[in-house]
This record gives structure tokens, C-alpha cells and sequence, in this order.
């Protein structure tokens, strides 16, 4: 690493410019190699593309963005279960404390996940270290977008 790394928490308010979401509470995951998004109504396309919804809210369906890309990969990933299961990479960049990395992320349903993101090791190497007893050290999303879309379903 060329530059000081920025100190994040284990959990952080980030974007996905590239995927058009401003905002997406993470998980900051080191025991996890590769990032991993919420991803449902996953539709392969021609061309290697992929199109699929992602509820960026924790605790419920509200506010779904459909997003199409293009597919980096295809991975067999290991739960923290032991399970196997082969999930569609995509690259985009994630902007956590206001820096930009770009991320090789799995898409799998999240759904019953206490977070709708984790990010890994390999894109928190490039610019951050975790402090696993701290959150949200780069700040929350705004109060009124939080509270609109606390407890909507």
C-alpha cells in the first residue's frame, strides 16, 4: 500500500457509483476474500451481461434499483457455512470516507442478511484498515433518507 490507509469501521455507510446507489450500509468484512452484494432477479443477458434488483435498505424492499453491467466472472465461493455455490463477479468501484476502490463483487441473495453488502479484504487492502470496535467512522447517510426508509417494507 503506496498511501497511509484510512482507519474505517466494521460497518460503514458507502456508494456504489458505478451501480447508481448513493447509499448502502456495509459490513467490512476481512475474513471475507471478495465482496458480496444483494442481488435478486438476476437475468443473464447476451453479450456477457447481467441485469438484477438490489434493495439497498436493510429491512425491507423499498426503493429497489435495477442495475445492468457487464459480468468479470464467474466464481464457486464459499460460505461462511462451508456451503459452495457459483455466483456472477462484477467489477464497480465502492466509495467508502469519501475514496474510491474498485471491487470484484459476488452476486447472491442477501435477503435473510443482516447487511445487504460485505466488503472484502481485497478491496479494503487497497486503501483501509479496519477497526473492528468502531462504526461508521466516515459518517451516515443523511438523517431524512435513513429515517424515510426505516421500517418500509
Amino acid at each position: 500500500m503506496s498511501r497511509t490507509p484510512t482507519i474505517a469501521g466494521w460497518r460503514e455507510w458507502a456508494a456504489l457509483p458505478g451501480l447508481a446507489l448513493p447509499w448502502i450500509k456495509v459490513k467490512l468484512d476481512t475474513g471475507a476474500r471478495s465482496s458480496a452484494l444483494h442481488a435478486f432477479d438476476l437475468e443473464e443477458l447476451p453479450g456477457e451481461r447481467v441485469r438484477f434488483s438490489v434493495h439497498p435498505w436493510q429491512d425491507t424492499d423499498a426503493d429497489a434499483v435495477t442495475v445492468e453491467c457487464d459480468i468479470h466472472d464467474r466464481r464457486t465461493i464459499r460460505s461462511s457455512t462451508g456451503h459452495t455455490q457459483e455466483r456472477i463477479v462484477i467489477l464497480t468501484p465502492i466509495t467508502l470516507h469519501e475514496q474510491t476502490v474498485d471491487a470484484e463483487v459476488t452476486l447472491s441473495n442477501r435477503d435473510q442478511m443482516g447487511f445487504r453488502m460485505l466488503v472484502g479484504r481485497e478491496a479494503l487492502r487497497q486503501a483501509f484498515l479496519v477497526d473492528p470496535a468502531r462504526s461508521f467512522l466516515g459518517g451516515r447517510a443523511p438523517k431524512a433518507i435513513r429515517r424515510r426508509n426505516r421500517g418500509r417494507a
